[in-house]
């Protein structure tokens, strides 16, 4: 079977490149490398959600399904007095997640592997739970993303979510209703939607 960016361990050869973006405003340089979500390029709907998210000085972020780091990295600038937890079950994305971590400057993130939340203790709770989900893997997933982020969250935080409409947002909603006591849709951009929904 052909390797996918949520494969735990990618064959594919390696194929490593450097990307120079800029984010909320800062430089960033990333590596990123064949096997990996978005090699070529941070993602329209991650720099939507890196866009939009709302993220406190001191506040415990988790970054679920990180890639090679760009909204986690993103979230640790904002959180200058918190810390970033970035989870991928790629073992390549994660290694290169803490190099991009380390290569920008950015001590306050630990990088783990996890297939979703296997490596994230239930007793550990976040103030704001960061997710562009692996939507080719699958809705149940998906909604274990949702679930599990919930478990996760002290009561008042919020998941962050960026998702297209074509690939599911509708029922995507509607689940983090049935989760959530609030769901707001906070922006649109070219077919992409983020929803913050609040524990």
């Amino acid at each position: 079977m052909a390797d996918h960016y949520y494969s735990s361990k990618p064959e594919t050869a390696h194929d490593r490149r450097t990307i120079e973006t800029v984010l909320r405003g800062r430089k960033f340089r990333f590596t990123s490398d064949a096997g990996v979500f978005s090699k070529q390029g941070v993602d329209y709907g991650s720099k939507v959600l890196i866009e939009a998210m709302e993220i406190g000085d001191r506040d415990q972020v988790l970054d679920v399904g990180c890639g090679y780091g760009p909204i986690g990295l993103s979230a640790a600038v904002m959180a200058s007095s918190g810390h970033v937890t970035m989870i991928d079950v790629n073992e390549r994305a994660v290694g290169l997640a803490a190099e991009n971590a380390k290569a920008n400057g950015i001590s306050n993130v630990t990088a783990l592997q996890s297939d979703i939340y296997t490596n994230v203790p239930e007793v550990e709770k976040f103030d704001v739970i960061l997710t562009n989900p692996p939507i080719r893997a699958g809705k149940s997933v998906v909604h274990s993303v949702f679930e599990g982020a919930y478990a996760r969250l002290k009561q008042g935080g919020s998941l962050w979510i960026v998702i297209q409409k074509k690939q599911g947002a509708p029922s995507a909603k509607e689940k983090l209703e049935q989760l959530f006591r609030s769901v707001e849709e906070v922006t649109k951009d070219k077919g992409y939607r983020i929803f913050k929904a609040v524990k």
